[in-house]
């Protein structure tokens, strides 16, 4: 960011507040919420340490709830121990043994369910088949499978026997796989045969021989599980089947106690440039943020179906899927495919026949289900649904007003989520009991969460439009521990923007910059304008991409949009954008037309500086296979530079030379 704070220029003043109905029935209500909050605010060490006792079961009680004599390497809990694989399945056995814990649909219309009994024995026969490999407490395991009940069971079996584990998204390449598993010194690696996506097969056997043959000479084994039945390749010695390695084993295993701090897991984010980050997260706080976030957002009762559909690749599928509501009891839902196979009715279908009550999904798959129309939603019956949510970046209103109008029917409330891999767990959401929402908006911060926006000299700014870096000012126990052998690009990446000064309570504080414009209207309400560097700069004017993204997908021919910035001799930066139109692109005269009247649209909705230079119609964005637009390949395309990135963990890599060729 420059000198110059950002503003905020897309108004949005709509307010939705909770139904009598579901505040009636909340978990948490505003005046529980206020309870919390002031709590917090008074003694946020004790806040959590309070939570952290009722919470979760300790094997021995932990004496010191933070330690900060290291900061910013934090701990919790230090002096505790327990097992997070406990928390989720042991702990239920008594009271929830014969509840499902796992609904399963995979792409091709398979279904199958995991009572709670019944997932702890298998995690119990592969955590003892790990063993038997030799594999315990500070080894480190990759998971490198389809989205499917074994990969959450190949995790809860290694935090079962205190193994870390690292679960490598089953998009990405061989060569991103190689680098994670050398980056672990991982000695073990679980795979399968390939997956179901998009009615294709993923070869995942394929890619992991292909890494390791690129290197990795710590992997010992390779455990690899069936799920297509295709031809693949086995190495004598080195390869063992899944349903090998667990004939004949018990279905018991101990859990083994480790302390808070011990490492649950590794998970790796990477950025336009550099080595990938392997985010390190403890098992007492990470577990702890996870399932009471889970709780207070989602507002978890007995009964509830829970579907987030993140690929558990993702920090998402680790917390709201695998972990969280799991250690709250709570049943989840798994679906292996993509949203529009064999239609774009999929989703809506799983949610009919399985009686799914909260939906958690992404802002890209409401945009690409928005553009299929109301048509196949309305073709089914939603009425289990009593919560929706949205995860992984900001959701623009126009998408926010169809899943609320579409899908919710203007009755359910609507939980916005911020958070990060790094911070482990939910940090800004509404309570959907306790406070109206605002299209785009993730509200406020949760209990016991405190963040700020502040200028580039680290000082608060204040006013409605006003923006600046949205920072954490104290920590919280599901917070990233460091980065896995790198812990000085630790402190450097989170905390080294701005030096530590001394709070009131005397303690040493650190600000966690989370790399995000925000701003902060007159009711406290956050607003994600994008990362800082998507920031553009037009003219001596700051804009957050985001913003000119909604006001072009709030056009009614627009399903979806991507803005980027590309040098301009003249204002410093121009606009570009990527333009997804409902139905048929145009072409020709029409496209030229439809062109102009998007740009004035923006200027309408914004302001002149906001209206793009260049706006190209496409039929697709380069996205992974998560659902992420990769915004530095369309930079290099507005820039009219060569593709040299990697573009194999896109969905279609094809879209790349379209978007190129129209340059």
């Amino acid at each position: 960011m420059s000198n110059e704070n950002l503003q905020s220029v897309l108004g949005e003043s709509r307010v939705f507040p909770p139904s009598a109905e579901f505040v009636a029935k909340a978990r948490v209500n505003a005046e529980k919420l206020a309870e919390m909050k002031a709590a917090a605010a008074a003694d946020y060490v004790g806040f959590w340490a309070d939570l952290a006792r009722k919470e979760l079961s300790w094997a021995t009680p932990f004496q010191t709830a933070l330690d900060d004599s290291k900061a910013p390497n934090y701990q919790w809990f230090p002096d505790g121990t327990l097992n997070a694989s406990y928390n989720c399945l042991d702990r239920h056995i008594a009271t929830r043994g014969d509840k499902i814990a796992i609904r399963y649909e995979g792409e091709k219309g398979d279904v199958k369910t995991w009572t709670f009994r019944q997932l702890l024995a298998d995690v119990s026969k592969l955590a003892n088949g790990l063993k038997s490999l030799g594999i315990g407490k500070g080894d480190r395991v990759v998971i490198y499978l389809p989205h499917s009940p074994e990969a959450v069971i190949a995790m809860q079996a290694c935090a079962r026997i205190g193994a870390t584990h690292s679960v490598v998204f089953g998009g990405f390449s061989a060569g991103s796989l190689k680098d994670r598993i050398d980056d672990t010194g991982a000695r073990i690696i679980i795979t399968a045969d390939g997956g179901n996506r998009g009615g294709h097969i993923v070869d995942l056997k394929k890619a992991c021989d292909e890494a390791l043959t690129l290197g990795c000479k710590s992997i010992e084994k390779v455990v690899v599980g069936i799920r297509t039945g295709h031809s693949i390749n086995m190495t004598p010695g080195r390869d063992i089947l899944w349903s090998d390695l667990i004939a004949g084993v018990s279905d018991t295993c101990e859990p083994e106690f480790v302390g808070a701090e011990h490492p649950l897991f590794l998970l790796y984010t990477s950025g336009s440039t550099g080595k990938p980050k392997g985010i390190q997260h403890s098992t007492g706080g990470y577990l702890l943020g996870a399932m009471v976030s889970a709780q207070w957002i989602f507002d978890l009762r007995e009964d509830d179906l829970f579907w987030c559909t993140a690929d558990v690749g993702w920090v998402t599928g680790h917390s709201y899927v695998c972990y969280g509501p799991l250690a709250g009891g709570t049943t989840v839902m798994i679906y292996e495919g993509v949203p529009t196979v064999p239609d774009a009715g999929r989703f809506w279908k799983i949610c009919q026949d399985h009686g799914v009550t909260i939906f958690y999904t992404a802002p890209t798959a409401i945009r690409a289900l928005m553009k299929s129309g109301e048509t196949f939603p309305n073709s089914y019956d939603l009425s289990k649904l009593r919560l929706l949510g949205s995860v992984g970046e900001p959701i623009n209103p126009e998408a926010w007003m169809w899943f609320h109008r579409v899908i919710g029917k203007e009755k359910l409330p609507i939980v916005d989520t911020w958070w990060q891999t790094e911070t482990g767990s939910t940090m800004m959401s509404p309570i959907p009991g306790a406070m109206p929402t605002k299209p785009g908006s993730c509200t406020q911060p949760l209990p016991g969460i405190f963040a700020d926006v502040v200028d580039e000299a680290g000082v608060p700014v204040e006013g409605k439009t006003a923006g600046g870096y949205l920072v954490i000012t104290k920590p919280w126990p599901s917070m990233l521990r460091t980065i896995w052998g790198d812990n000085e690009r630790y402190i450097k990446t989170y905390f080294g923007q701005f030096p530590p000064t001394t709070g009131p309570d005397g303690r040493e504080q650190w600000l966690y910059v989370a790399g995000d414009s925000t701003h902060r209207d007159e009711d406290g309400y956050y607003w994600i304008l994008g990362r800082v560097d998507d920031v553009l700069n037009v003219s001596g004017h700051r804009l957050g991409t985001m913003e000119v993204e909604s006001a072009l997908v709030s056009h009614p021919r627009v399903a979806e949009a991507a803005v980027v910035g590309r040098p301009h001799e003249i204002k410093g930066e121009a606009i570009c954008a990527f333009v997804i139109c409902k139905g048929t692109r145009p072409e020709g005269k029409e496209a030229e037309a439809l062109i102009k009247e998007l740009r004035d649209h923006v200027g309408r909705e914004i302001g002149a500086i906001a209206k793009p230079d260049d706006i190209r119609l496409a039929d697709g964005l380069p996205k992974t296979r998560s659902g992420k637009i990769m915004r530095r390949l369309l930079r290099s395309i507005a820039k009219g530079e060569e593709i040299t990135q990697d573009i194999s963990t896109l969905e279609n890599p094809a879209i790349v030379a379209q978007l190129a060729a129209k340059a």
